[in-house]
């Protein structure tokens, strides 16, 4: 590893701190080098706040150091006003002569401006460095903003002889049946806090009444996405209780909105991937979580839309019931949970 990667990974490192609190924006880290020795560093942590680069040149004591310095930076600076000023104009004033880039920004309003801002202000600019990396930290943002859709992960829970959920029998409670062990059931909460969203479908809602949110973790709560074609959850679920915000995906438009409740109007009788996709990128939904329960699990597997699945075995048989869905992919990670199997799928890797 030569020196540019040495610090490059370092960003990545600082810009993880942010994972599952920067939505809509990327993680970034930045690293600023001064005779190879780090004299500041920082990263983004919320939409909103400062950048890396402006909390790495906040944190270097001696500023004069900045012009002799090369600063590092995981994701190139950013080059527009937002809620905050352009990264880029920070660097050239402080006149930092010589930037490291690990992967160009892949939203339009940057993608590339903010280096040839930098370059033409007179500053050694170099690009590419553990590229690779970089883009898988922040593979939701690329996701969105390259292919107009949020980055889709599928996540089921089966029985070992290969069941969602045990045949119904006489009068059931609203509330779930469990598959897998407390401390799955702890990650999964910890991957809700990651997600920007979190979708499921009627029948789900309707079975378990779940609230779709993070209890077992510390994070933020994802956005819930509810498909409910005809209306018929009932008013009293949890996810009617304004605690969250909710988009609901139904057939007709319902007027009767609340602040945290939404309701988003497609055609049913046409293919509804394409228009689910379309509602969570209109409403900037970067990534997604799919709890759904077998024919919304199906649905996104049948139009080969999802990027990666984790799917947990647990120890129970339930002799019959409703079938998991079959996945074919590229096995990416198996490991155990005491007596769960957690096994990771990627798509199109």
């Amino acid at each position: 590893m030569n020196t540019e990667e040495k610090y490059i990974k370092r960003c990545i490192e600082l810009a993880r701190n942010g994972f599952g609190t920067t939505y809509p924006n990327p993680m970034v880290g930045s690293v600023i080098v001064y005779e190879d020795r780090i004299i500041g560093e920082g990263w983004h942590k919320k939409a909103g706040e400062p950048h890396a680069e402006v909390n790495a040149i906040r944190s270097v004591k001696d500023k004069s150091l900045l012009k002799k310095a090369t600063i590092y930076v995981s994701l190139e600076p950013c080059s527009h006003f937002g809620k905050t000023p352009p990264c880029c104009d920070l660097i050239i004033e402080h006149q930092i002569p010589n930037v490291v880039v690990g992967t160009v920004d892949p939203n339009e309003k940057v993608a590339g401006r903010g280096i040839k801002k930098i370059i033409e202000a007179g500053a050694k600019v170099t690009v590419g460095v553990l590229e690779q990396e970089c883009n898988e930290l922040n593979k939701r943002f690329f996701t969105y903003h390259q292919k107009k859709r949020p980055y889709i992960i599928l996540k089921w829970a089966e029985s070992q002889d290969g069941f969602l959920a045990p045949e119904k029998t006489g009068h059931q409670d609203r509330k779930p049946v469990w598959i897998t062990n407390p401390y799955s059931r702890q990650l999964v909460h910890k991957w809700r806090s990651e997600e920007q969203a979190i979708l499921a479908g009627t029948q789900t809602i309707i079975d378990d009444n779940p609230k779709l949110n993070v209890r077992d973790w510390s994070g933020n709560n994802p956005v819930r996405i509810i498909l409910d074609q005809n209306n018929r959850i009932p008013e009293d679920s949890f996810i009617f209780d304004n605690s969250v915000k909710t988009i609901v995906i139904t057939n007709s438009e319902i007027a009767s909105e609340k602040e945290n409740l939404t309701f988003e109007a497609i055609d049913f009788n046409q293919n509804i991937i394409p228009q689910i996709i379309d509602v969570l990128y209109r409403n900037q939904i970067q990534s997604v979580l799919i709890e759904g329960g077998l024919r919304t699990l199906q649905t996104f597997i049948d139009e080969d839309i999802w990027d990666e699945a984790r799917i947990f075995k647990g120890k129970s048989l339930f002799g019959k019931g409703t079938k998991a869905p079959f996945l074919s992919g590229k096995i990416s990670g198996k490991i155990n949970i005491e007596n769960d199997e957690l096994t990771r799928i990627r798509n199109h890797d």
